[in-house]
């Protein structure tokens, strides 16, 4: 059984490729691919005005499909003897936002609105409209309706509700889609183009299109399954989840249980992750972006720990720097790393005074002037937590104290002893 793949790895968040030598040639292709755009994009209104005019027949798509050849478009299928004409409900996985145009160059169908797109817009993109739009019972009922008379297009829906990379795995089903009949035909689509992904997850409809005009080709690959029977006392939740384990083995992908809100909460916290850090491969996972630091990266969590492990350096000069660094990734609290240090929980070998720095050497001692009166060494150190208690927080009080002595000489300003 293959293994789930992890949530990124589900999605393309950058188009240009990483390879130094795929760079070089679509820098190379680019004023060519600028100008095939701005032709494509003179050719795609003829596209458009003919599939406006021309009636839904074979005829119209054998002429749709050589101009959108021309746009850099090209769908291969396999037998086609495959598709089952008596089909009502066609079930796909989704890559693109085109995946209904280029499944309709095959065969008429019908995918019914999403997210609320306007008239205009959703009928330019072709996509069929509903009246019954407030929740998935009145969007059932219309489809059942829809799919109950004779003469209707089937129905191509697909059950991610969001487009994957198609390259590691499908999101869950949802299952209304199984709810309107008790039989379905799946479809597994792929697409494949040179230099750059396919579709971004968070790219708009819009820019996908000019990037396709802007590719020599895109090639979209249809293979048409055997339906699938709704089985005796089956659930629509169970019949999704067989579908989709279906769809996974043809594609050669895996099928896993994340879902559309999974992408777009995935997507929300790429948004506030800092540039430094989400520029790293796609393929990565999370938990290894946070640790890149040891392959020349940078990240905040290591920042915060280095300042931390110098203020307990600035306290206790004697103890490794490694150490310090060590259980603060555990504790992320530099007086709890000082009380273990203090009492013993962390084992260490004293550093020599030579092994220091002459700059925390220094610290040291005019932090060890600044406590006055008050003695104690580790050596003589407290047996009684109520000894040990008040030692640690005169440390800590002596240690605020010369850090506020030290900035106000700093910048020149006045000390306490001075007001008065």
């Amino acid at each position: 059984m293959m293994e789930a793949p992890a949530v990124e790895r589900l999605f393309d968040l950058r188009r240009l490729p990483s390879d130094g030598v795929l760079l070089l040639l679509l820098l190379l292709y680019t004023p060519f691919g600028l100008c095939l755009l701005v032709l494509r994009i003179f050719i795609g209104v003829h596209v458009f005005l003919v599939s406006c005019a021309l009636p839904d027949n074979l005829i119209r798509r054998f002429i749709m499909r050589v101009m959108c050849s021309v746009l850099g478009l090209f769908v291969k299928q396999n037998d086609p003897r495959l598709r089952d004409s008596t089909m009502k409900v066609y079930i796909s996985n989704h890559i693109t936002h085109f995946d209904h145009n280029i499944i309709n160059l095959l065969t008429s169908c019908n995918t019914p609105v999403s997210k609320g797109a306007s008239s205009f817009v959703c009928w330019a993109r072709g996509f069929m409209e509903l009246n019954a739009m407030g929740n998935h019972l009145e969007l059932i009922e219309h489809l059942k309706q829809y799919s109950s008379q004779e003469n209707n297009l089937p129905l191509l829906l697909f059950p991610e509700e969001e487009t994957t990379s198609g390259k590691a795995g499908l999101l869950k089903f949802s299952s209304w889609q199984f709810s309107i009949l008790d039989v379905v035909q799946p479809v597994a689509l792929q697409a494949q183009r040179p230099f750059l992904a396919v579709s971004l997850a968070d790219s708009s409809w819009i820019t996908e299109l000019l990037w396709t005009f802007f590719v020599p080709f895109t090639v979209y690959q249809v293979r048409w399954m055997s339906p699938v029977f709704r089985q005796t006392d089956e659930t629509s939740e169970a019949m999704a989840l067989r579908v989709q384990k279906l769809l996974a083995v043809e594609l050669g992908v895996v099928s896993t249980r994340v879902t559309a809100a999974d992408k777009a909460e995935y997507l929300k916290r790429q948004r506030h992750v800092p540039p430094f850090i989400s520029s790293t491969a796609p393929n990565q996972s999370l938990g290894a972006q946070s640790r890149m630091s040891d392959t020349g990266g940078f990240n905040l969590e290591e920042l915060k720990v280095s300042r931390m492990a110098q203020r307990v350096k600035e306290v206790l000069p004697h103890v490794p720097l490694s150490i310090i660094r060590k259980d603060l990734t555990k504790t992320n609290c530099v007086d709890t790393t000082i009380t273990n240090l203090l009492e013993g929980k962390v084992s260490f070998t004293a550093e020599d005074a030579s092994s220091a720095s002459t700059s925390q050497l220094s610290t040291a001692k005019d932090a060890q002037g600044s406590l006055g009166s008050t003695s104690y060494s580790l050596k003589l150190f407290p047996r009684s937590p109520e000894d040990r208690h008040l030692s640690l927080q005169q440390r800590k009080d002596a240690l605020y104290e010369y850090a506020t002595r030290k900035y106000l000489e700093k910048y020149g300003l006045p000390t306490m002893k001075e007001d008065q």
